[in-house]
């Protein structure tokens, strides 16, 4: 509903109005007199009164409040918003001299070069290098290196880590020189946004009758903030028919989720599958993306800094590129053009050999590969 705000000087004239036409002009309402004072000082209150029924109405309201007034509008039908969510990765522990037997133990912590984001290593029982009994994985004698795991200790997207970034042991590890990661880590989410909130409301509500894709899709969308999907139905994984069946394909930002998380969507699909149905869950294939380009720049800036702009930008958004997202030929050279103005012409652009735009099935998602601006 509409409501009809008046400003200060509209108000004071209605009440003049009114006064005059009911007393026949015989009140003194001429600026300095008393009944206009009073006037003005009725009409600072109807002022108020208008922004606090402004206020209580958006408050009220799940499509106008926001932060926490929203939560506590939707915490009224036990619904919650999703948190943010650690950005993981691997990271590569190399050692220029590969004599002596080395360990790097769970819980060591790498950071950027600049030291604004940290990460810590984490368990993973089904790597090769690890063992139980050293509470951490071995780099043995006569091998030079080994990747695991690493956690942001910061939740959020500040997390996120472009490749080549993690470069710096905190505090040294016996045996051990350099760390690295080849690969940037991308699924690092801030909490569920006012906007994406309302929109997940709006499927939970959607998908209360249990049992429907909808249903399914609103079940592995909660799991965390940023998580994609594609759900195929009386086809095995194969592309074979095959009633009964679907599967999902899910991805939690990175491109290559964790057997974990691939666990914790088949509960979140078991809770509001059909019954007497089938299905599996995979994670997404990745297809790399390989971009070439030479950039010309003009002489107000140093080249090779926007050449490292350039290249930090489009591996960003390849990074940020969800399942089954196209990657366009033509986006490359937009953001190349828009990191700075000084950029007068961009050249010899390819994409995996050719100019052609990179699709990706609801299968795969894309990821950077070699990304070469000159």
């Amino acid at each position: 509903m509409a409501l009809n705000i008046l400003d200060y000087t509209t108000i004071v004239r209605n009440q003049v109005t009114a006064i005059q036409s009911r007393a026949a002009g015989l009140v003194d309402l001429t600026i300095g007199s008393l009944m206009l004072a009073v006037v003005e000082a009725n009409s600072g209150v109807v002022q108020w009164i208008q922004q606090l029924i402004v206020q209580l109405l958006v408050t009220v309201r799940a499509a106008t409040c926001s932060g926490t007034d929203l939560d506590s509008w939707m915490a009224d039908f036990g619904f919650t918003r999703l948190s943010a969510v650690q950005a993981t990765g691997q990271v590569t522990f190399s050692r220029f001299t590969a004599t002596n037997q080395a360990v790097i133990p769970i819980g060591s912590t790498v950071t950027t070069t600049d030291g604004t984001q940290s990460y810590t290593v984490t368990l993973d029982t089904t790597n090769a290098a690890y063992s139980a009994t050293l509470g951490g994985y071995v780099i043995a004698a006569g091998v030079s290196s080994v990747t695991v795991p690493v956690l942001a200790n910061i939740a959020g997207a500040a997390g996120n880590a472009l490749a080549g970034m993690v470069t710096v042991i905190t505090g040294g590890i016996s045996f051990v020189d350099t760390v690295a990661n080849a690969a940037a880590f991308a699924n690092g989410a801030d909490k569920q946004s006012d906007t994406d909130f309302r929109a997940a409301f709006v499927l939970w509500v959607a998908s209360l009758s249990k049992a429907t894709k909808a249903a399914i899709g609103y079940a592995l969308a909660s799991m965390q903030t940023g998580v994609t999907y594609s759900l195929v139905e009386n086809q095995d994984y194969s592309g074979n028919v095959l009633y009964g069946y679907f599967y999902a394909v899910v991805d939690d930002g990175s491109g290559n989720p964790s057997s974990t998380f691939l666990a914790s969507a088949a509960s979140a699909i078991e809770s509001v599958r059909p019954f007497c149905s089938r299905y599996g869950v995979f994670g997404p294939a990745l297809l790399s993306a390989n971009v070439s380009m030479v950039i010309t720049t003009d002489s107000t800036v140093t080249h090779s800094v926007v050449v490292a702009n350039v290249n930090a930008a489009i591996q960003s958004y390849i990074a940020s590129l969800s399942l089954g997202q196209l990657l366009s030929y033509s986006k490359l050279i937009s953001i190349a053009y828009g990191v700075t103005s000084a950029i007068t012409n961009v050249t010899a652009v390819t994409l995996n050999g050719g100019t052609a735009d990179l699709a990706a099935t609801q299968k795969q998602v894309i990821r950077p590969g070699t990304i070469s601006v000159a």
